[in-house]
């Protein structure tokens, strides 16, 4: 199986060389800043995180989630486990289904670099965006569940919540456009690629008009997504490293873009008819999400140009894992399998490009 399904990611490795630090030293930090905690603490490594190493902390009490930032040299901006923990923190008091964050730590000298402890939620994680673990008949009932779950986030106020500074308001395709593409620019090590560059050109061309501010979570994945043990109900949303104030749809498409995704780059249907599955079609899941937000239909044309920016903003964060792969700092030992996809996944971004024009 390639690394983006559950033999690559589920579970636990002993801590890798490179990411190994002094649990000793850990121990005595959580001693004083999480409530209850007991140790002796015996740590494993997930073998998932391609960005930030995440390991499991299991204690006679009780297993905890540790997020760090990577050992080594890090591109600006990247790996803000900070970030994390406070969008964590904000949507847990409000409601939302996140884990709980026990504590942050920004004293590199503790474990080597900046980390934040959180509880670890028991439950289902499904790798594959077809639901096969489930019975045709009730995939469905998962798919509104996400639905529902993003639409959540979607309806929530920053400035009510308490992130209402958690990123810049307005113009995000702007904004975002010219991260990713400052990001692919500044990793030299990584090289170019010529339909990168004529993305990078026509993007801030074709951004349609209308504006919006949400919390938007950046990577909305049914693999990022803990399930109730026996439910179709979300008791988790992981990995917030990318989340900002951002425009809705973006937010939206990224995850519809399940549809379209080939399920060897990440958890996707690879063009199959979700019909025959079980599975809510493309457009039905996409009108279900404005009910659930109270929003108008999504104009094709719009939703088009969402998608392809989406393939593109992926096509960077690959690029991205290419680098540390090329540098040594990647964090999942299965990071030079997806930094091998990249020319794929710049395709699907070109070709859906050529679809808007």
């Amino acid at each position: 199986m390639s690394g983006t399904g559950q033999d690559a990611n589920a579970g636990t490795i002993p801590v890798r060389d490179a990411h190994r630090f002094d649990e000793a030293a850990l121990a005595r930090w959580m001693d004083s800043h999480v409530a209850g905690f007991a140790g002796p603490i015996q740590v494993e490594q997930f073998k998932g995180g391609q960005s930030n190493p995440t390991y499991k902390l299991t204690t006679p009490g009780r297993t905890y989630v540790l997020r760090r930032k990577p050992p080594g040299e890090l591109l600006r901006g990247a790996h803000a486990v900070e970030r994390e923990a406070r969008v964590l923190t904000a949507l847990g008091r409000a409601g939302y289904p996140v884990a709980h964050v026990h504590g942050l730590c920004t004293d590199d000298a503790v474990i080597g670099s900046w980390f934040y402890v959180m509880d670890m939620v028991e439950g289902r994680i499904f790798w594959d965006a077809a639901f096969p673990e489930i019975h045709k008949d009730e995939r469905a009932a998962y798919f509104a569940a996400m639905n529902a779950t993003l639409a959540q986030l979607h309806r929530f106020d920053p400035e009510t919540v308490g992130l209402g500074d958690y990123g810049r308001p307005g113009n995000y395709f702007e904004r975002q456009i010219a991260r990713w593409s400052r990001q692919y620019l500044e990793d030299e090590a990584a090289g170019r690629d010529p339909g990168m560059d004529r993305l990078i050109e026509w993007l801030p061309t074709a951004i349609p008009p209308g504006d919006e501010t949400r919390i938007v979570h950046g990577d909305f994945r049914c693999d990022n997504m803990i399930f109730h043990p026996t439910q179709p109900r979300v008791l988790a949303v992981l990995d917030w490293e990318l989340s900002t104030l951002g425009h809705p749809l973006a937010d939206f498409a990224y995850h519809a873009m399940m549809y379209r995704m080939p399920p060897d780059i990440v958890a996707g249907l690879g063009g199959a008819d979700p019909r025959p599955l079980g599975i809510p079609t493309e457009e039905d899941y996409r009108a279900a999400y404005c009910r659930n937000v109270g929003r108008a239909p999504i104009p094709d044309a719009d939703y088009a140009f969402y998608i392809a920016f989406n393939f593109f903003r992926m096509a960077a964060i690959f690029h991205g894992i290419k680098g540390r792969v090329i540098r040594g700092t990647a964090a999942s030992v299965h990071a030079r399998e997806r930094a091998e996809r990249l020319p794929q996944l710049i395709a699907l971004a070109v070709e859906m490009m050529e679809a808007c024009r």
